[in-house]
């Protein structure tokens, strides 16, 4: 078969907050070939993605993903690494052109799944679709009572692990985060992992981190996320190298990885313990597949990253399903509106309290755009006064 089309939808909330919640937009990716289609979700500024797919081109390295991904064959997974490896050459001086095709990524390997009528799971070289112990994925209170009353809430869900980030985290003392960490551990309870996402927020300042250690030992958290910039390797390493692993958190960082490469850095030379991989923004499933191989050889933990949608949640999932020792999954509790509307399918805990890529074809959910029809905009891009650019609805 052969894409015919690659249709973008973009959603968003009525209102749109500073609030560091990825959820409340959305740009979804569907790809045609005939009448087999395929979805996917990137993760990443919508317009700015439409832009990278079919901007005009400037040179020989600075074409439109466009031209690496319309008519191509996609006959098997090798079709999908050749187009992967054009669009890394072609447009390698395309702005977010990693982003733009981790959704169509997505969207190949779903059609592919359905077309053969296997998971994608399966696609990958996988007998099997393991269990992983969900942590609900959640966002700091304004408050240290906020946070005590989130952890409460997560704690009657039934979850036996839960992550608290951004929010108020980072931005004032010591004390003011120590306040926040002892509030959702009470509210957990001493039998729940605790594990805290930093936000990037204190850029390359290792010191901040370790005045924040001992009350990381003391809420006994699981792993400290993102504390620095995706890049800032020496920053990470540091903090590696000076703490001890046999006590207290252990450092998590990757969601920022725009390509294996990074991925592996962090892993090599920053020495963290947990690889968060999103498939949003990575380049897609196959170069996460990568990363969880590359991290499984190398003794470390590979999580999902994903705070949208359940669409987006299935395509996280792929990478690393059937490795069995890589036992957690990022699971959103928070969602908002528009992304509960994207697709009707949950992928929920089981009897055991786990959560599995579906064993359904393809990515094993749908998309319903007419759920979605509320927050879609009409988008047209135009040159000279020349449409070039229509959103697909």
């Amino acid at each position: 078969m052969r894409i015919d089309a690659v249709d973008f939808f973009y959603a968003s909330m009525p209102t749109v907050t500073t609030a560091v919640d990825g959820s409340q937009d959305a740009l979804l990716v569907r790809v045609r070939s005939g009448d087999d289609i395929g979805w996917g979700e990137c993760e990443a500024s919508p317009l700015v993605s439409i832009a990278a797919f079919m901007t005009p081109p400037s040179h020989g390295a600075c074409q439109p993903v466009s031209a690496s991904v319309l008519g191509r064959r996609l006959d098997k997974p090798e079709d999908i690494l050749a187009i992967s490896a054009d669009v890394t050459y072609r447009s390698m001086d395309v702005l977010q052109a990693s982003h733009t095709y981790s959704g169509i990524e997505m969207a190949l390997w779903d059609l592919l799944g359905k077309r053969r009528d296997v998971p994608v799971w399966s696609l990958l070289g996988y007998d099997r679709s393991h269990g992983r112990i969900p942590y609900a994925s959640i966002l700091f209170g304004d408050t240290p009572d906020e946070t005590y009353d989130r952890a409460r809430e997560i704690r009657s869900q039934g979850f036996v692990a839960a992550k608290f980030g951004w929010g108020p985290f980072g931005h004032g003392t010591p004390n003011d985060d120590a306040a926040h960490l002892f509030a959702a551990r009470n509210g957990l309870g001493n039998d729940t992992a605790l594990m805290v996402d930093a936000g990037q927020v204190w850029r390359t300042d290792v010191d901040a981190v370790r005045a924040r250690w001992d009350v990381l030992v003391d809420v006994d958290a699981t792993w400290l996320e993102e504390p620095f910039t995706g890049s800032a390797f020496d920053a990470y390493a540091a903090i590696s190298a000076s703490t001890d692993p046999s006590r207290g958190p252990r450092l998590a960082a990757g969601e920022s990885s725009h390509n294996p490469h990074m991925a592996r850095h962090l892993i090599d030379y920053g020495k963290v313990a947990y690889i968060q991989i999103d498939t949003g923004r990575v380049g897609g499933i196959h170069p996460a597949y990568e990363v969880a191989q590359h991290a499984d050889h190398r003794g470390v933990t590979y999580v999902n990253h994903t705070f949208t949608s359940h669409l987006a949640l299935s395509a996280a999932l792929q990478p690393y399903a059937g490795l069995r020792r890589h036992r957690w999954c990022e699971y959103p509790v928070a969602l908002s509106p528009l992304a509960q509307a994207v697709t009707p399918d949950r992928l929920e805990r089981d009897e055991d309290g786990l959560v599995s890529a579906p064993e359904k074809p393809g990515l094993g959910v749908t998309v319903d755009l007419d759920a979605l029809a509320p927050y879609l905009h009409d988008i047209q891009i135009t040159i000279d006064g020349h449409p070039v650019w229509t959103s697909g609805q």
